[in-house]
């Protein structure tokens, strides 16, 4: 599909060593704009939004947040540490504010499976329905995010 001049320039942004050394692309060589339409095919066909989705990272976040990086078991089964690596990241979106460089883990203790984000991921799933490009070290997959959460519809 044809990429309009605002998603041009975020995409640019989001190369290695522009707005982050690893940049938010990864490996995947599809254009911005796919890699937006897919993942929010994904997040719909689940009957989910990004807003819901990102309402409940939001939530885990501020939980870990309230254990100053120590576990916090939520919800008895999703055990959730936060590391501050102190400093802010702007949005590659060039949305206004800047975004604390903090890493969020979710273990299930249930299935064993986890997933990270950050805080940067939080708004860019909410705002702009991105959860990075494929092989990125800091890709959200919706998928994983739903099953390791145990989000449901």
């Amino acid at each position: 599909m044809k990429q309009d001049p605002i998603l041009e320039r975020a995409e640019k942004l989001m190369k290695p060593g522009e707005i982050s050394s690893s940049g938010f692309l990864g490996n995947d060589n599809r254009k911005l704009v796919d890699i937006l339409l897919d993942d929010g095919q994904t997040v719909a066909s689940l009957n989910l939004s990004h807003e819901i989705l990102a309402d409940r990272m939001e939530e885990l976040t501020e939980k870990a947040r309230e254990y100053l990086g120590s576990p916090v078991l939520v919800d008895g089964y999703l055990e959730v540490t936060i590391q501050d690596s102190r400093g802010n990241i702007a949005c590659p979106f060039q949305h206004m504010g800047m975004y604390p460089k903090e890493n969020v883990h979710v273990l299930n203790v249930k299935t064993g499976e986890s997933i990270q984000w950050t805080s940067l991921n939080i708004h860019m799933i909410r705002e702009h329905g991105f959860y990075e490009g494929k092989g990125s070290p800091f890709r959200v997959d919706p998928l994983d995010l739903v099953r390791v959460l145990g989000i449901m519809a």
